[in-house]
């Protein structure tokens, strides 16, 4: 009701958003106790204000959003005071606005996804309050009340830390990318690639699934809203075609999965991973290349496997696009996207700068269409899209980023993530292997609850060090946990990309879980075998052997996707299951040199 009456001013809203953050990437250097406020400034209408409805919810909403602004725009104003206080709150009347603002964002991320990150968030603030009082090596020495708050909120060590940094300068511009591309005809070139490259294959319809949803998915970063958008057209097409619904569920839940791991964007965690490592997100973009095709290779072989049981048709050629409407409609992709990798790759400007040409690439682009060519009036009416989707997407990461960095910053003033660290390597007895299952189980239970994103960040602040105190890398580390991060998307008792799509089709979701878990086998696999075959990441350095590395691993995970669901006596299939496994895990690929 709210969004309905007032879309004019949500529309400006999202206008000023886009802005607002173009605009830091051009104007230079600025604050980080100027920016980073600004940016929770404007995602705090888009919590409190646009879910709104009644005059109670709409007075709470917009009290709670004054209030969150008023302290936000506090701290902009005062940067340089506050620069000099080293973190140290000094009146009463700064404490109340570091509890107001710690509040706020807690609530922010409960209304934006739910309860447990913010309890997650809550009991690590109680910690940091109370923590001293815990008997063993669990406490902690305690830190002034002033000093603790006042590290969180008006110093870089909570919520103003590196990662919001990371989604004012990186993500939110990445976000109004891929909202300028979805307002216009891109998620439709999508499927026509899809449909015509294919659609007249066996099992095409579900092959169209699984690389409309890599495509999508790579600027979406949501295995939801991939599937919300892309099964809307897929899931009916293979329902039409009489393909299995479990099958028909299964395919779009684990096509809509692998496009978090899908560059060039791969959702918000690439750019997260940039921040936590300091690796650049070019090399972060090469070394998950290969992993996300074999994953995506899996799949397609076991959609084969599937049609060796039974029939599973092509689409009808009445159903696949004319070459004129394939190239037409691909443009409104291709086009930003080359503009994207050019600048980024060809040119050497940084991938903010890259993205925000990109998006006034495709800002062009929503005034054209496919049939009709030029019109401005639905031009407009695709901005004003953008403008909507940008806000709420901005909004939704944001809200999870900041309750991240109060987690985060507790974990950093008491030295629980150390401590944290040295129980995992106590509990896996100093062994690699142990580690990362308990770091894998970990991921596992986090992300039934928490978006992927916020559960790579957790995990990996507590378990990174660990893993790489044990010999790995911190850019592998952090691709094994940002991998096993997803596992939830179709691994149940949780499992919202399968409980989304077997709702679609009317499927029992548990028989839809068990066949997306065959048919994304690699989401198991692959980031162990990353462990085990090193240089399949190295593909920026050493080429030759990361092609060798994803050769072999190519043929394991088509024997075991073939092992798992294709047609084979119980003999075939348990040599062609423990064949493959042993070629990833005892046969490793190490790189040269």
């Amino acid at each position: 009701m709210t969004e309905i009456s007032l879309r004019p001013l949500w529309v400006a809203l999202g206008l000023l958003t886009i802005a607002a953050h173009l605009g830091l990437v051009f104007y230079g250097l600025v604050p980080n106790l100027v920016s980073r406020p600004l940016h929770m400034a404007l995602l705090l209408p888009w919590v409190f204000l646009l879910p709104a409805n009644g005059r109670v919810q709409i007075t709470i909403g917009l009290a709670l959003t004054v209030v969150g602004v008023a302290c936000c725009l506090w701290i902009a104003f005062n940067h340089r005071a506050l620069r000099d206080q080293y973190g140290f709150l000094e009146s009463q009347a700064q404490v109340w606005m570091a509890v107001a603002l710690l509040a706020l964002t807690i609530e922010g991320a409960r209304r934006a996804i739910g309860w447990p990150l913010p309890l997650v968030a809550a009991a690590m603030l109680a910690y940091g309050l109370w923590g001293q009082h815990l008997p063993g090596e669990f406490g902690h020495s305690g830190t002034p009340l002033r000093s603790f708050l006042g590290t969180l909120t008006i110093a870089e060590g909570g919520l103003w830390g590196s990662l919001t940094g990371v989604s004012v300068g990186v993500v939110a511009i990445f976000v109004i990318f891929g909202a300028t591309l979805n307002a216009g005809e891109a998620g439709r070139g999508f499927m026509n690639v899809a449909a015509a490259a294919a659609g007249r294959l066996k099992g095409g319809a579900a092959k169209v699934s699984v690389l409309s949803s890599a495509l999508f998915g790579s600027i979406s970063g949501s295995a939801s809203a991939n599937v919300a958008s892309t099964g809307a057209v897929t899931l009916p097409a293979m329902t039409r075609l009489g393909y299995p619904k479990r099958l028909s569920a299964a395919v779009e839940a684990v096509a809509s999965s692998g496009g978090q791991i899908m560059p060039p964007l791969m959702g918000a965690g690439a750019f997260v991973m940039v921040e936590l490592t300091g690796v650049p997100y070019t090399q972060i973009m090469l070394a998950a290349v290969l992993p996300a095709f074999l994953y995506f290779l899996a799949v397609w072989v076991g959609i084969n496997a599937w049609a060796s049981r039974q029939p599973l048709p092509g689409l009808p050629k009445d159903q696949r696009p004319s070459r004129r409407d394939v190239a037409v409609t691909s443009a409104f992709f291709l086009v930003p996207f080359t503009v994207l990798l050019w600048l980024m790759f060809v040119s050497g400007f940084t991938p903010q700068y890259a993205a925000c040409v990109a998006t006034f690439t495709g800002a062009g682009l929503l005034f054209f269409d496919g049939q009709r060519g030029f019109d401005a009036r639905q031009g407009t009416r695709r901005l004003a899209e953008t403008a909507l989707g940008a806000g709420r997407q901005i909004a939704m990461i944001g809200s999870i980023i900041l309750c991240a960095s109060i987690i985060i910053g507790v974990l950093g003033i008491t030295g629980l993530g150390v401590k944290l660290t040295s129980v995992i390597l106590s509990g896996s007895g100093g062994l690699l292997w142990p580690s990362l299952l308990l770091t894998a189980l970990a991921c596992l239970l986090l992300g039934m609850e928490v978006p992927t994103t916020a559960a790579y960040v957790i995990c990996v602040s507590v378990a990174g060090p660990a893993l790489t105190q044990l010999g790995l890398s911190p850019l592998l580390a952090h691709l094994f946990v940002f991998w096993f991060a997803l596992l939830s998307t179709i691994t149940p008792p949780v499992c919202g990309a399968v409980f989304i799509a077997a709702g679609m089709v009317g499927e029992n979701w548990l028989k839809v879980a068990i066949t997306a878990m065959a048919l994304g086998v690699g989401l198991y696999v692959i980031p162990l075998g990353m462990v085990a075959n090193p240089a399949l990441i190295g593909l920026a350095d050493e080429p030759a052997t990361a092609a060798l590395a994803f050769g072999k691993m190519g043929l394991a995970l088509t024997a075991l996707s073939w092992g798992l669901i294709g047609k084979a006596s119980p003999l075939l299939r348990t040599i062609l299951i423990a064949g493959s496994l042993a070629a990833v895990f005892l046969a490793p690929v190490a790189i040269t040199g």
